[in-house]
């Protein structure tokens, strides 16, 4: 069974941060999204590069590519297709998300059940080192946490870590 890569949109996938910025990133389209939640006012703008979809589909070869984002299955629909990514299983996280009073990310106990014991990566703007900390107490597979600069978002430095972790 192939290890999991989690992987979160904003942040990793969509660099929101750099919306501030008067021009997108180089390699990255902005679009204009309509997802639940968002059906007044301005569409959402988010930025993607077709790019980061034929380097997912690469590691696929290698991994189990999950969304681990709060677009759900909604990912499916909006941002997977622009990408090139076909539609992926998501971890379908609780409707009011717990946060612990350790400091941990929200997240980070429903991607380590939902691994359940499997060894994963996971990519996500909001992990820190209390999270990579928690992950090796309470996870008893391999895990390889990377944080996503969401001014940047992902990096050729992140593909290979991903691809140096599976190898």
């Amino acid at each position: 069974m192939k290890p999991l890569l989690l992987i979160d949109i904003d942040g990793p996938l969509n660099p929101y941060a750099a919306l501030a910025r008067p021009t997108a990133p180089e390699g990255y389209t902005l679009h204009r999204m309509r997802p639940t939640g968002w059906k007044e006012g301005v569409a959402l703008p988010v930025l993607l590069s077709t790019g980061h979809g034929q380097e997912l589909r690469a590691l696929a070869r290698r991994y189990e590519l999950v969304w681990a984002t709060t677009w759900m299955d909604e990912a499916n629909e909006w941002v997977g297709p622009r990408i090139g990514l076909p539609p992926l299983p998501y971890i379908d996280w609780p409707a009011v998300p717990v946060v612990p009073a350790d400091g941990t990310y929200w997240k980070t106990r429903p991607v380590v059940d939902y691994a359940d014991g499997r060894p994963f990566a996971w990519i996500d703007d909001e992990i820190s080192g209390l999270d990579t900390a928690w992950v090796a107490a309470h996870h008893p597979g391999r895990a390889l946490l990377r944080r996503i600069d969401p001014w940047v978002g992902l990096t050729r430095a992140d593909f290979e870590a991903l691809a140096g972790w599976v190898a």
